[in-house]
C-alpha cells in the first residue's frame, strides 16, 4: 500500500479550488470592476456560513425530534443552536465590510447582476425552511409569491434545478419549530404528562389559575397608574382589558383551528410552565433551550434588519435587481418570527410570588 502523502494546510482546505472561484460572470478576476472582487468574496463568505448553519440546525433538530429526548441530549441541542447564533452575530458584523463599498462604486457593476437577486440564495431559503418559517409568513417577491420566483428561475439551468431540489427536500423535513413543539407538548405540567390520567384537566386548571393571577396583576398595575394620574383613565382601562383578553386568547389557543387547539394549548402551557418554574432542577436545561431558541430567532431578525440597512445605505430604495421592492421587502422579512409563541409567553410571565401553587414538586428534582 502506497504511503499517504503528507497533508498540507492548502491541501486540507483545497485552497487551489477555493481561491479560483472569484472570477464572476467573466470567470476572470482581471476583468472585474475594481470593487467587484470585494462584493463577490463577501457574499461567498456569507454562503459558507450558511452552509455551516444548515449543518448545525439539522444536528440540533435531529436530536430534538427524537420520540423521547433524554436530558443529556438537551445540552447538545443548545450547543449547536448557540453556534448558529454566534455565526449570525458574526455575519451581522460582516456587513461593515460590505459597507466599505460606496454607492457609486456599486453602481459601476450593479446592472451586471440583473435579474439576479440575493433572494436566490437557496441556502438562506433552506435555512428558513429548516427552522420552520411558514409559507404564509413569506412576503411576496415582486409579482411572484415567495418561492415561486426561485422555482421559475431554477428551471433555466442545472444549478437552478439542483437549488430547487434542495428546497423541495427541505420542505419534506421535520422543521426545528415542529421538533420544538413536539418536545414542548410532552412537558409534564404539575407533574402530569400527555396521556396520563387527568392530563387535560390538569392543564386547564393550571391555565385557569395562571390567568386569574395574571388578571389580578393587571388590575394592580392599572390601579397604580390611575392613582398616579398617569394617562387618560378610559384609555388605560381599555388597554388593560385588552391585555387580559389577549392572554386568554393566546393560552386557550383561540387563534388555532378547533381540531388543533388542544395540542397548541398544551404546547403553550408547556412553555409557560418551563418559564415560570425555571429554578426547578429538571427544568433548568429546558429553560436554557427555550432561551436559546429565542436568541436564535432574535439573531436572525437582527441579521435581516442589518441587511436592510446596509442595502438602504448603498442603493437607497431602488427596485431590487431581481424586481422586488428592495429595502421595503427586506424590512418586511425582518418582522417574521420562527418561534412566536416563545416571544408571546414573555408578555404573560408573573413574578415568582404570584405563580400558581406548584404541585408534585418532587418530580422536578434530581433523582436521589
Amino acid at each position: 500500500m502506497a504511503d499517504r502523502p503528507t497533508p498540507t494546510y492548502w491541501d486540507y482546505l483545497q485552497l487551489d479550488h477555493l481561491l479560483d472561484l472569484q472570477g464572476g460572470l467573466e470567470e476572470d478576476e482581471g476583468l472585474l470592476m475594481p470593487d467587484e472582487l470585494h462584493f463577490i468574496i463577501v457574499h461567498q463568505v456569507f454562503e459558507l456560513w450558511f452552509k455551516l448553519i444548515l449543518r448545525e440546525l439539522r444536528l440540533a433538530r435531529d436530536h430534538l425530534a427524537a420520540p423521547r429526548v433524554p436530558e443529556e441530549s438537551i445540552p447538545f441541542v443548545v450547543h449547536h443552536m448557540r453556534r448558529v447564533s454566534e455565526i449570525l452575530e458574526l455575519a451581522v458584523e460582516q456587513f461593515r465590510v460590505m459597507e466599505t463599498l460606496t454607492p457609486q462604486d456599486f453602481l459601476a457593476f450593479r446592472d451586471k447582476l440583473t435579474p439576479a437577486s440575493g433572494f436566490q440564495s437557496y441556502q438562506l431559503r433552506e435555512i428558513e425552511i429548516v427552522m420552520g418559517l411558514g409559507e404564509e409568513q413569506r412576503p411576496d417577491f415582486g409579482d411572484a409569491h415567495a418561492l415561486d420566483h426561485i422555482k421559475e428561475v431554477a428551471s433555466t439551468s442545472s444549478t437552478g434545478r439542483m437549488a430547487w431540489a434542495r428546497i423541495e427536500r427541505a420542505q419534506r423535513e421535520v422543521t426545528l419549530r415542529q421538533a420544538m413543539h413536539d418536545w414542548l407538548y410532552r412537558t409534564p405540567i404539575q407533574g402530569i404528562g400527555p396521556g396520563d390520567p387527568g392530563d387535560p384537566a390538569a392543564v386547564e386548571q393550571f391555565l385557569a389559575e395562571y390567568l386569574a393571577a395574571h388578571a389580578q396583576l393587571l388590575q394592580q398595575q392599572e390601579a397604580r397608574l390611575l392613582e398616579s394620574g398617569t394617562g387618560e383613565a378610559a384609555g388605560l382601562r381599555a388597554r388593560f382589558a385588552r391585555s387580559a383578553e389577549q392572554a386568554q386568547e393566546f393560552l386557550h389557543a383561540l387563534d388555532v383551528p378547533p381540531p388543533l387547539r388542544p395540542r397548541a394549548q398544551r404546547i403553550r402551557a408547556g412553555i409557560l410552565f418551563i418559564e415560570s418554574y425555571r429554578e426547578l432542577p429538571l427544568l433548568a436545561w429546558p429553560r436554557i433551550l427555550v432561551d436559546t431558541a429565542v436568541e436564535l430567532d432574535e439573531r436572525l431578525v437582527l441579521w435581516r434588519t442589518r441587511h436592510a440597512r446596509m442595502v438602504e445605505r448603498t442603493i437607497g430604495r431602488r427596485i431590487g435587481t431581481g424586481g422586488s421592492s428592495g429595502v421595503d421587502y427586506l424590512d418586511e422579512t425582518a418582522r417574521r418570527r420562527i418561534f412566536p409563541e416563545l416571544w408571546t409567553v414573555r408578555t404573560l410571565l408573573l413574578p415568582r410570588e404570584a405563580l400558581p401553587v406548584l404541585r408534585r414538586a418532587e418530580l422536578y428534582g434530581f433523582a436521589q
